[in-house]
């Protein structure tokens, strides 16, 4: 590029409000730095995508961008405005090469504004759990993660197990609360709180899920650099550990070389990378190349997880991993077919 994607964002934003001045009479001056940071997401999201060779990615993050804007008021028109100057501002700065990608991406996007957004609600009644899902949401909505956490041992005191409430009970209600923070009917700190709360849940549920018999399989689970969300891929380590795996979860923002020295010195038959975020893929395809140049590392199996993985089913093969696995019970599934065998000839 050559312009960086703060220059870019700046530049796209000036274009389409022609002055600051006239943004200001719109959203107000303190608006201003904000809506440039919204823009250089976008285009973030917009080179990830384009360097996974995947249009569905940047299509998805602005449909969910859409939802996010307009429940803060601000109409998808100028959404749309804004798609259209970054196309001018791109063909602008970019060589041909690079914005003529750039461009198709961009349409594609556009294009898929008026349909409508299904991100409905995770609470479904046809669901199992659903009540208890219902009332562990209300315990930490109001901010008593102490009765969220002592109604979920009880319901495992009970016999209702620790997979399940991983399924149905924390995923479900992480992905509701993702889907409020994105409706802008609970703020920040809310989705943090509920975050950690479930985290520290999770945590005395260890006595319930260490007492499996050992395989001699050895998986190390992880989040790229950069990546903030841990929780997805530390439920699924839990679930090999629930299967008698010697699991490695090495948690969120992990460094490359720890990642490399951990599977090389736990002999790793399985190497679990998560991403959330699309524009972290970049990251996971640094990481899966780095293994695979890595000679001390036995070669280990590669299964990536994460949404972006959901939104374009192909991506897992565009990354280089060996497989992607949509939840904690399919990574456990895809493990037995890509280890197991070659695990049991030795």
């Amino acid at each position: 590029m050559n312009k960086g994607v703060d220059l870019l964002a700046e530049e796209i934003v000036k274009k389409q409000f022609k002055s600051q001045g006239e943004f200001n009479s719109y959203y107000g001056e303190s608006e201003f730095k904000k809506y440039i940071e919204d823009t250089e997401y976008s285009l973030s999201y917009l080179f990830e995508a384009i360097e996974a060779s995947s249009p569905e990615l940047f299509a998805d993050y602005i449909t969910w961008e859409k939802v996010f804007l307009v429940n803060l008021g601000i109409p998808e028109e100028r959404l749309k405005e804004r798609l259209e100057v970054m196309e001018d501002v791109i063909i602008k700065n970019l060589p041909p090469e690079k914005s003529n990608i750039a461009v198709r991406y961009i349409e594609g996007s556009i294009d898929n504004l008026p349909k409508p957004s299904n991100y409905t609600s995770y609470i479904n009644e046809d669901k199992p759990l659903v009540k208890l899902l219902e009332q562990y949401l209300e315990f930490l909505l109001n901010g008593d993660r102490h009765s969220a956490g002592k109604m979920i041992i009880e319901a495992v005191d009970n016999g209702i197990s620790v997979k399940d409430i991983y399924l149905h009970v924390f995923q479900s209600s992480l992905y509701e609360v993702g889907r409020l923070w994105q409706e802008n009917k609970i703020t920040v700190a809310q989705e943090h709180y509920i975050t950690a709360a479930t985290q520290l849940i999770m945590s005395q549920l260890y006595p319930y899920i260490s007492n499996s018999k050992k395989t001699g399989k050895v998986l190390v689970a992880t989040s790229v650099s950069k990546e903030l969300h841990e929780v997805g891929v530390r439920m699924v380590a839990d679930f090999f550990e629930m299967d008698g795996w010697n699991t490695f979860y090495l948690g969120a923002n992990t460094p490359t070389e720890s990642i490399i020295q951990t599977i090389i010195s736990k002999k790793a038959d399985l190497v679990l990378i998560s991403a959330t975020i699309s524009s972290h893929i970049g990251e996971v395809m640094d990481l899966i190349r780095t293994v695979r140049r890595c000679a001390e590392c036995r070669d280990p199996k590669i299964i990536v997880g994460g949404y972006p993985f959901n939104v374009d089913i192909n991506l897992w093969k565009k990354v280089g991993a060996d497989g992607q696995a949509e939840d904690a019970e399919t990574a456990i599934e895809m493990a037995e077919k890509l280890v197991t065998e070659d695990f049991d000839r030795f």
